[in-house]
């Protein structure tokens, strides 16, 4: 922040937080680990003392403070004085959650699961959009369109998600590709990749070491990274020319991934939305085909 002191009049929380975004690669090794944690847990800012905040992120209560200032406020209470009023609503936190459901079921309470479930997704759909900017998606989308290849990456349940993009995408696009392709890995994907491509790549915690070792070779090779994860403070959205931070919260025992769906299917909006009129032509033609070929089923009405 240039040693100057963000102005405290009517600074919100998210304003807060992303002070401490930017100033966060100039922290020393401590305040980077109390950031991370604040980062990743801004609900506990407005309720917690800094001594319960310190004894969470495993450091010592002046580190709170270093890392208030570094990120351009007097101190703690200057940077946790805007949660107060805006405390983020916290989840529940369950230390089994697979033994959790198991005790539902066996107590007839899944009707209470289905509405939790149904309460998350819509939570973190809402949650995901309202932090994600529109210019930010239009200026992902023109990078997709304008990339001579683009990669997408996801592995786990988020590979399938990646493979649905590049299906979707590829009615468009000749230039979009699922990795790592079978046989093959991620790394080994992108050994030709530079300037020009962009990889749109997926992890929330815990995150896939070869998905950030994937990017932290493109990186090195000059691509465009597209990051979509969980946290401020994820290797994906730091450092990367376009981050989207997704809401992964759920009763359940896996995380959730509606919100990653959802915003890829924004940016393949977007990008049917940016692409030039062929691109129009291009799916036209693709869905005219597989009307001759008898693909799709047409019954009489």
């Amino acid at each position: 922040m240039n040693g100057m002191n963000v102005p405290q009049p009517g600074i919100t929380p998210d304003q807060a937080l992303e002070a401490l975004t930017a100033a966060f690669d100039g922290l020393s090794p401590e305040p980077r680990k109390a950031a991370t944690y604040v980062l990743e847990n801004p609900h506990e800012v407005g309720v917690s003392t800094v001594r319960e905040i310190a004894e969470a992120a495993g450091v010592k209560p002046n580190t709170l403070v270093r890392m208030a200032r570094c990120a351009g406020f007097e101190g703690w209470e200057d940077f946790r004085a805007p949660f107060r009023d805006q405390i983020r609503e916290g989840t529940a936190s369950f230390p089994d959650r697979a033994r959790w459901l198991q005790s539902l079921s066996q107590g007839g309470k899944l009707a209470g699961l289905y509405a939790d479930m149904a309460e998350s997704a819509i939570r973190n759909i809402e949650t995901t959009f309202a932090a994600t900017d529109p210019k930010a998606m239009k200026a992902a989308a023109d990078a997709v369109v304008a990339a001579r290849h683009c990669f997408i990456l996801g592995v786990g349940a988020n590979h399938t998600l990646a493979r649905s993009f590049a299906y979707l995408a590829g009615q468009a696009l000749d230039t979009v590709w699922p990795i790592p392709r079978d046989g093959s890995t991620a790394v080994d994907d992108l050994s030709r990749a530079g300037a020009g491509d962009v990889l749109i790549a997926i992890t929330c915690k815990p995150y896939r070491t070869e998905v950030i070792e994937a990017v932290d070779l493109a990186r090195t090779q000059g691509v465009t990274i597209i990051g979509i994860s969980d946290s401020p403070a994820s290797p994906l959205i730091l450092g990367s020319e376009h981050g989207f931070l997704v809401s992964a919260e759920t009763p359940q025992f896996f995380p959730s991934t509606v919100a990653i769906g959802a915003v890829l299917e924004t940016l393949i909006a977007f990008v049917i939305a940016d692409a030039p009129a062929s691109v129009i032509e291009n799916i036209d033609r693709f869905h005219a085909r597989r009307h001759a070929l008898g693909i799709y089923r047409e019954d009489a009405t």
